[in-house]
């Protein structure tokens, strides 16, 4: 809460206790509880009240304080708010509140903690695959930034409680940690998982010493920068088409291909067909990479009289219209 905001909100208290305090004034002087607040209005007001010159002492001496205090609350928060109003404030806290009630909306989102060098490559692709996201960067410019490019940002230190309940993680799917410092993402999958025993937490790491203490603090997935890398530098070496062809799938706005995952509920017509049967390569143009068994184990480029059931992730690579019109008629 910026300082112009916080003035209004003090000087609001205080108006509303000068009211009431006003109020319980006059009617100590033995006037109506009407007349009472009537006689605030109209002091507050600075419309006077020619009609009641009659006042005693005591009267006059409470009325006078009642002046005094209420004109310098009123200047006090008439004050912050030309402030708030001066330096854009305003504005600034008319889309905050509107974003705070569209994260308040989101189910099954990704929270993004930090928007360093990964952070931004990490929003840019989320984006791209239209998922909804939630950025948290407690650096002002680099928040500035992120609302710059239109995604949904808070102010705020991903490590503190009330700043990931503020960017709903309690209806989160997902949160990814890739903050510079493994102290910090150590913390942040330690509250993560505190908060919601149901989140996927996907963790950045510095160090392969660090990638034991993050899985032992709750992350699921832990991601090393380095060791990827390196590892990824080696292939282009040993198996540089390899490495082109994963570099063209993953972006598919250069080639229309795309590799996709796809959970099977009981709903989908799926269910008790074998590979054969489905026929994807022929009815549908799609290559089954894996399938991923409700247990966790994962079968590569399964036989075909493997028969699918509720629970099996299919990993299926083909041209992104055929992706979306299997899933369409398979009910995936």
């Amino acid at each position: 809460m910026t300082e112009p905001i916080r003035r209004i909100r003090l000087g609001a208290i205080l108006l509303g206790a000068i009211f009431v305090l006003a109020v319980c004034g006059y009617r100590y002087f033995g006037r109506t509880w009407l007349d009472a607040i009537y006689m605030v209005v109209i002091t507050l007001s600075s419309v006077g009240y020619g009609e009641h010159s009659d006042l005693s002492g005591g009267e006059k001496l409470f009325t006078a304080s009642v002046i005094v205090f209420g004109i310098t609350a009123f200047a006090f928060t008439f004050g912050a708010f030309i402030q708030m109003v001066t330096q854009g404030e305003f504005a600034k806290a008319l889309g905050s509140r509107k974003m705070n009630r569209t994260i308040d909306q989101l189910q099954d989102h990704v929270i993004i903690c930090g928007f360093g060098r990964m952070g931004q490559i990490l929003s840019e692709e989320l984006q791209s695959r239209r998922a909804e996201f939630v950025v948290v960067e407690k650096d002002a410019l680099r928040m500035a930034d992120a609302q710059g490019l239109g995604y949904l940002a808070l102010g705020g230190d991903a490590t503190e409680e009330d700043v990931l309940l503020d960017a709903g993680i309690l209806r989160a799917k997902t949160i990814v940690t890739c903050l510079p410092l493994d102290a910090a993402n150590v913390f942040i999958s330690l509250t993560a998982r505190n908060l919601n025993a149901k989140l996927q937490i996907i963790a950045r790491g510095e160090h392969r010493s660090t990638q034991k203490k993050l899985i032992q603090a709750g992350a699921d997935r832990v991601v090393l920068p380095a060791a990827i890398g390196a590892q990824r530098i080696a292939s282009m070496i040993t198996h540089p088409s390899t490495v082109e062809l994963m570099e063209l799938v993953a972006n598919h706005n250069v080639i229309d291909v795309e590799l996709d995952e796809m959970t099977l509920t009981s709903e989908s017509e799926l269910i008790g067909k074998s590979l054969t049967e489905v026929a994807t390569r022929r009815k549908h143009g799609l290559l089954i990479v894996a399938v991923k068994l409700a247990e966790g184990n994962m079968i590569f480029n399964p036989e075909a009289d493997f028969v699918f059931s509720v629970g099996n992730t299919i990993i299926a690579m083909g041209r992104v219209a055929d992706i979306e019109r299997f899933r369409r008629e398979l009910k995936l």
